[in-house]
């Protein structure tokens, strides 16, 4: 049985292809390991007697989304802080959405692939010591749904409190005696959590559309082909003046011009190139 329950390098591509082509995440020959070893458990847990013959289920079996779900969540990396790049958050906050409510316009901000939620939270924190959450929409979306799960419980846990300004860990959250942290229903409340696939242009575009879009830290899971037909979806997404944020290492500057640069106060965002 555990000659079965290890991937050769042929079902390695059939496996990490299939789920590259349903959610656009890429896995190289570095990831093979730890692939191997989560799609190994998954297929042991599920009770099929080798990965091809999980492979088969996934790729033909019109009742194995439920399944496909499943193993995204096991492969999804959920490592993030609250009030990660701050500059961005800030920038979003100061440069884009306090000019709209100051000028009776009520914004909205969509979080992709907001994966625990810490994002969308420091988020509506930084609003709301700003005087301003009640006029900001917060949407927040991810393709795994035991993230979004955790995202809503408001439960965190210590790695993700690392980094937070001062004042907020007795505004905002309830701290529990191991360190970890439940953060405040006040807050919670104000975000409407969606599960959501970024390759579904459809789905995205019955978001509606955002005066701040944060894509942060993921398209660098991405090939630069589903890169661009993203961004594409990003424009779309996005109203005049609007501002798009991705990670600090994730520059879009080299794929084309539907998309303009610009730094303020050390935060780069990208805005679109209208006529």
């Amino acid at each position: 049985m555990m000659n079965e329950l290890s991937l050769t390098e042929p079902l390695f591509r059939l496996l990490s292809g299939l789920v590259e082509q349903r959610t656009g995440l890429q896995y190289g020959g570095d990831h093979i390991e730890s692939f191997s070893a989560k799609v190994c458990g998954r297929v042991a847990e599920a009770g099929f007697a080798s990965p091809m013959d999980y492979y088969y289920y996934l790729r033909y079996d019109a009742a194995s989304a439920g399944e496909f779900d499943v193993l995204v969540d096991e492969l999804v990396v959920n490592e993030t802080y609250f009030f990660r790049e701050l500059a961005q958050l800030q920038s979003l906050r100061d440069d884009v959405l306090v000019p709209l409510v100051a000028k009776g316009e009520r914004a909205r901000v969509w979080c992709a692939a907001c994966s625990t939620g810490e994002e969308p939270l420091s988020v509506a924190m930084l609003l709301a010591d700003a005087g301003i959450l009640s006029q900001v929409e917060i949407v927040a979306s991810d393709i795994s749904m035991g993230a979004l799960a955790r995202a809503k419980s408001g439960d965190h846990r210590p790695s993700s409190l690392r980094a937070l300004p001062g004042g907020m860990r007795e505004r905002w959250f309830d701290m529990k005696p191991d360190g970890s942290a439940r953060v405040s229903t006040e807050i919670r409340k104000t975000i409407e959590w969606r599960r959501l696939n970024l390759l579904d242009a459809r789905a995205v575009a019955e978001l509606g559309t955002f005066d701040g879009i944060l894509c942060r830290n993921v398209l660098i899971y991405f090939r630069d082909e589903t890169i661009r037909s993203l961004i594409g979806t990003l424009s779309g997404a996005l109203r005049a003046g609007g501002r798009i944020f991705v990670g600090a290492s994730e520059s879009l500057l080299r794929f084309g011009t539907l998309l303009r640069c610009e730094e303020r106060n050390g935060a780069f965002s990208y805005s679109r190139r209208d006529p």
